[in-house]
């Protein structure tokens, strides 16, 4: 009931979201409260989903399935971080602290959902490594953050040092779409949720999905408006399609 009730606080945030554009980076802008480093920001906005799902599985006698689930989210969010902040070019940048505090109250319900699952409820068996959901989530869940990568690698490096202003990216899949980094992040938690298997899982994604689709819309937005030369047959997050 938990997992039913907070996906459809999601459809309602995507609903809100095609009206409100989240300030964060190109789209921060004044009238929402006290701003802090972008850096830092991210630090302390991600770091409730590093440590809470790294507290349940040191605390909790995990299957290895699960483990590897556990694994896989930590992983994820070393990586955004104590890893990604650091990569970024944004020196000087503010994040408003509503933002900030808004994604710690998302991520500690959604690291405290599948932490929780993880530590109480699943039942995996070694059969489960041998599911066509491990294989078809495993594969999807690298090609994802893969896909992520290399398009914040892309997206980072678009500045040399001491430039700043914004450019058009190009290369990898921004040939065909506006947000491939995005895009990649949905591909990873679609295959977290096909892994997991599990109700926590899915809400994850929906409100990935929540999250994201606005997001991309937004950035797609802002670049066809900012440069009259933006290719026109690139689309937002599909390849061909939307």
């Amino acid at each position: 009931m938990i997992c039913i009730i907070w996906a459809a606080t999601a459809v309602a945030s995507f609903i809100l979201l095609q009206f409100v554009t989240a300030p964060y980076g190109r789209h921060v802008k004044k009238g929402w409260g006290p701003q802090i480093s972008n850096k830092l920001g991210w630090i302390i906005m991600e770091a409730p989903s590093l440590l809470i799902i790294l507290y349940f599985y040191l605390s909790s006698d995990q299957s290895p399935y699960a483990s590897l689930l556990s694994l896989l989210w930590i992983f994820h969010y070393i990586n955004r971080t104590l890893i990604y902040p650091f990569r970024i070019r944004t020196k000087g940048k503010k994040m408003p602290l509503a933002i900030v505090g808004s994604a710690i109250f998302f991520n500690c319900i959604n690291a405290g959902l599948n932490g929780y699952f993880l530590a109480n409820f699943e039942s995996y068996t070694l059969a489960s490594f041998s599911q066509w959901n491990f294989y078809l989530g495993a594969a999807l869940f690298v090609f994802g953050f893969f896909m992520n990568q290399v398009s914040d690698h892309i997206l980072i490096h678009l500045r040399k040092p001491g430039e700043t202003g914004y450019k058009i990216p190009v290369g990898f899949l921004f040939k065909y779409v506006s947000c491939p980094n995005l895009l990649g992040e949905l591909v990873q938690w679609t295959g977290f949720a096909l892994i997991a298997w599990n109700y926590p899982a899915v809400t994850f994604l929906i409100w990935t999905a929540a999250n994201l689709l606005p997001r991309a819309i937004g950035h797609h937005r802002w670049y066809k408006n900012t440069f009259k030369e933006y290719p026109k047959s690139r689309k937002i997050l599909i390849p061909g399609l939307w």
